[in-house]
């Protein structure tokens, strides 16, 4: 799908300290990937191979996604924690049956329902954007500035 950009200083405390050497640097890298596959994993994602390098502030994901909302659900995963700018989505997904979905990078105000208004004309079908974005969303009004959110089409 591309590269995709987020607000690296918005999202989930996933990174603990940054490392200083050269070394340490590498280390620390490696130990983000690790994390950021954890959080993967632990939300139950079919998701085949996946792997994640860190360079910097990019994440670079790779696996195979069991269908296009998964994909889009793992990249946001990994954007939505704090310290990564970029997702660099080099996944592939089983089936391609559905379009890509829209984000939407919330801003102060932002509400389900005034996305919903938004992209479909109606605030009353803010639970398909709650929906898309299960289980990275617990609750329709636990949102946060910063954050994206898929933006699934009605068709």
């Amino acid at each position: 799908m591309g590269l995709f950009s987020f607000i690296k200083n918005a999202g989930a405390k996933v990174f603990g300290i940054g490392k200083t050497t050269e070394e340490e640097a590498v280390e620390a890298a490696v130990e983000r990937a690790t994390k950021l596959v954890s959080a993967v994993d632990a939300l139950g994602f079919e998701v085949t191979d996946l792997d994640v390098v860190v360079d910097g502030d990019t994440a670079l994901v790779y696996g195979e996604a069991a269908d296009q909302a998964t994909r889009e659900k793992v990249i946001l995963v990994v954007g939505n924690t704090e310290g990564i700018a970029e997702v660099d989505d080099r996944m592939t997904t089983a089936i391609e049956e559905e379009a890509p979905a829209q984000f939407h990078a919330v801003v102060s105000g932002d509400t389900l329902g005034k996305m919903a208004k938004k992209y479909y004309g109606d605030a009353m079908k803010y639970p398909v954007i709650f929906e898309a974005n299960k289980p990275m969303l617990s609750h329709p009004d636990k949102i946060y500035v910063g954050q994206t959110l898929r933006i699934p089409s009605l068709d």
